[in-house]
């Protein structure tokens, strides 16, 4: 009996490759929407799949907003047909531009950005009104991540300095709470709080400014679960549509599954427990310590050793793993693994059905 991930024409794809499980993709999208009780507060982040055919399944859904970092992925968003797309980045430089150009290419969708300095915030204005266009913006709050965003008590200051600009819009406040990945739920749930409510305040304080209903967006997959409940917000997961290694075995409260894999094969038997493959720096995401991958097909075996183009596994026994042994597996870090390839293989029901091209790991489309 094969595995669910096992492809029967193996010998029709050149590895490393990427694999993807429709199914298995619909599946957890499927139950992203249960968790969050519908779409009505689902934002998914892109930047996981980078793929439109994912886009437009979640399209299908019914899930019409969405979140990314790259104006290559709104672009992409936005040949897929999304209605709603958040650029979770502060466009600067040729991106200001850029933006602009997309907003005036699809007009059928919504655009906007985050901005967290006064600089950013005229520049994006002058832009803005240099092109005759008004931008939806949200303000950027740093909630813990240390990454961007202003300090929550420094926001309302800085909204009411800019609230005035012409061509900008504020729809709301956004959050990154990626710095929040605790095993234990409750704990999570108790970071998240934290987090929230830092947003929270800013949220009192300037609602009453504005004469239409703003908006928190916060929540990446490990803490998305921890803020449905929340008033007027918006969740953000990202990682769940793949799932990988990682948040499998951090967060085993959340159910999803595995749809996306590596697929490697041995090309060397090094000595009696020592074997070679096909797997390196450039087709699973290195920027974690070894085991960066774990084979479903191969549990036993131990990543030792890795470069550009090869993978050192030690292994019970090579007899095990003789040259072209096809080995399955399951990235640590799924989101940047993906980035690594041009195209995915579409497996349904152990054959190879096609391929989705990564559309958005390019830095640009046409725009």
């Amino acid at each position: 009996m094969q595995e669910w991930y096992q492809v029967k024409q193996i010998d029709r794809i050149d590895t490393p490759a990427l694999l993807v499980y429709p199914e298995r993709i619909e599946e957890n999208i499927r139950l992203v929407k249960e968790i969050a009780g519908g779409v009505s507060i689902l934002r998914p982040h892109v930047k996981t799949h980078k793929m439109d055919e994912v886009c437009r399944m979640m399209l299908s859904a019914g899930i019409t907003k969405f979140k990314c970092a790259t104006i290559s992925k709104a672009e992409m968003l936005a040949i897929s047909g999304a209605p709603d797309i958040l650029l979770a980045y502060h466009p600067v430089g040729p991106k200001l531009s850029r933006l602009i150009d997309l907003m005036e290419t699809y007009p059928e969708s919504l655009f906007s950005c985050l901005v967290d300095h006064p600089e950013n915030a005229f520049q994006l204005n002058q832009e803005a009104q240099k092109r005759g266009v008004v931008i939806r913006i949200f303000i950027d709050l740093n909630v813990g991540m240390n990454r961007t965003g202003i300090l929550p008590e420094k926001a309302p200051e800085f909204i009411r300095k800019i609230r005035e600009f012409s061509s900008l819009r504020i729809a709301g406040l956004h959050g990154y709470d990626g710095h929040i990945h605790d095993e234990d739920p409750i704990e999570r749930q108790k970071n998240s709080d934290i987090s929230f409510t830092a947003a929270e305040n800013v949220f009192r304080e300037i609602q009453p400014w504005f004469d239409y209903p703003l908006v928190i967006v916060m929540g990446g997959t490990p803490t998305f679960p921890m803020h449905i409940h929340r008033p007027h917000s918006e969740v953000s997961p990202g990682t769940f549509v793949f799932w990988d290694w990682g948040y499998s075995h951090l967060l085993a409260d959340l159910p999803f599954q595995y749809a996306a894999l590596v697929v490697s094969l041995v090309i060397s038997v090094i000595d009696n427990q020592h074997i070679c493959i096909d797997l390196g720096h450039k087709s699973v995401a290195a920027e974690n310590p070894l085991p960066r991958v774990h084979f479903l097909n191969a549990p036993d075996v131990i990543p030792i050793a890795q470069s550009e183009e090869h993978l050192v596994l030690q292994v019970p026994d090579k007899e095990a793993y003789p040259v072209g042994s096809v080995l399955y597996g399951v990235p640590v870090h799924i989101c940047p693994t993906v980035a690594l390839y041009d195209k995915a293989y579409v497996i349904r029901a152990h054959e190879v059905q096609g391929t989705w091209h990564v559309v958005a790991r390019n830095r640009c489309i046409n725009l």
